[in-house]
């Protein structure tokens, strides 16, 4: 018997690699001698640093850079086991957690600290990145992360502009001259789930902006920035910087990323899958494991648990995926891959008792448990 277990941590609850164990337990009780192998999973957003350094036996990194409301702050991201890729979350340094509910204005937040990052990666010897975009306090289309990367923009009166939303209307000309010179050695991969554009009705003020603190007034404020940066950026660069698929991700990042650093985005979790070699694991696998906190219909849409089980289908492989929650769209995923999921929680209970952490991993062991027990009995037709 031999079992890849590749899940995504049940947000709020359990991480992957402790879900990870869990699970195994669970096997082990049932086939002590199972050869198992544990792949934790994440989908280029919250624990995707933690699973590709785990993976790749990489390291992490503290830096103190500053953060979203321009005070400073602690942020982690690694370094993975190759020595010259450098993973980052930009919400790390950006994210909307670290700005106090009551003082959420994307006006004023900047993406500064996610430049910072990038800079001391590149001195650590770093040259190609992987980027996790989403969950950003953010609405300054990465001019914050530019200008600490040694880009300059300046306004009509040829003075530095800010570092945040509020500051895109004023830009009028650009500096390039003091460019960090190692960024022309650099490569960039980013994880973007979203397709949308950096302005408009679709566009990342419109869309995300509210969720940021932004009030429908700002929001038409930081639409107008956006817009104007976009056309700043054509008519200096020649690059539509709007029309780039992922271009209002984390407040506009995604365009930064595409437009000056020439970024290559793409599916957070194929981009996590081809890192950590999933395929390469699957050979001899008799079955796989998959998972995250609830199946539903965004799960189809292309999140972890999915992209793990059309390489599974590939193969030929069995897939069982386990969750605490799970809604009707998910039978939507039998015909992609998936052979069956369980919900995990076994009697009534709260929605605060099922996120504890030691219920999920008690909850995770005793579900594969039975699960293997059937198929145990089915295996050697004896009943249990």
């Amino acid at each position: 018997m031999k079992v890849l277990i590749a899940i995504d941590s049940f947000k709020g609850s359990i991480s992957s690699i402790k879900g990870s164990e869990a699970i195994s337990l669970g096997i082990r009780d049932i086939y002590p001698e199972a050869q198992i192998v544990t792949l934790p999973l994440a989908d280029g957003g919250e624990g995707t640093v933690e699973t590709l350094v785990q993976a790749t036996n990489g390291k992490l990194v503290k830096k103190e850079v500053i953060g979203p409301l321009k005070e400073k702050v602690e942020a982690i991201y690694g370094i993975l086991g190759d020595e010259k890729t450098a993973v980052i979350e930009v919400a790390a340094a950006c994210g909307l957690p670290l700005v106090p509910y009551n003082q959420r204005n994307p006006f004023f937040t900047t993406t500064y600290g996610v430049g910072e990052l990038i800079s001391d990666a590149i001195e650590k010897g770093c040259r190609e990145f992987v980027i996790g975009l989403g969950g950003s306090a953010t609405n300054d289309a990465g001019i914050g992360m530019l200008q600490a990367l040694g880009f300059r923009f300046y306004n009509m009166n040829n003075e530095k502009v800010g570092v945040d939303g509020q500051a895109l209307t004023d830009i009028w000309k650009m500096d390039l001259g003091h460019v960090n010179t190692k960024l022309k050695e650099c490569t960039f991969r980013v994880a973007c789930d979203v397709k949308n554009p950096l302005y408009g009705p679709d566009g990342a003020a419109c869309i995300f902006g509210p969720q940021k603190g932004a009030t429908p007034e700002m929001v038409g404020q930081l639409d107008k920035g956006l817009k104007h940066f976009a056309e700043f950026v054509l008519d200096k660069l020649g690059i539509d910087i709007n029309q780039i698929e992922g271009a209002g991700a984390a407040g506009g990042l995604g365009a930064a990323f595409s437009g000056f650093l020439h970024a290559h985005l793409q599916s957070g979790i194929e981009l996590v899958l081809e890192i950590i070699e999933m395929e390469k694991s699957m050979q001899g696998i008799d079955f796989v494991i998959t998972g995250e906190g609830k199946l539903d219909g965004q799960t189809s849409m292309g999140k972890a648990p999915l992209g793990v089980a059309q390489l599974a289908q590939k193969h030929g492989i069995p897939v069982l995926a386990l969750a605490g929650g799970i809604t009707e769209e998910t039978a939507a995923l039998n015909k992609l891959g998936v052979t069956s999921y369980f919900s995990i929680v076994n009697t009534p209970m709260t929605l605060e008792e099922a996120m504890d952490p030691k219920v999920t991993f008690s909850n995770l062991r005793s579900t594969t448990n039975q699960l293997f027990r059937l198929l145990q009995a089915v295996r050697t037709g004896v009943k249990t």
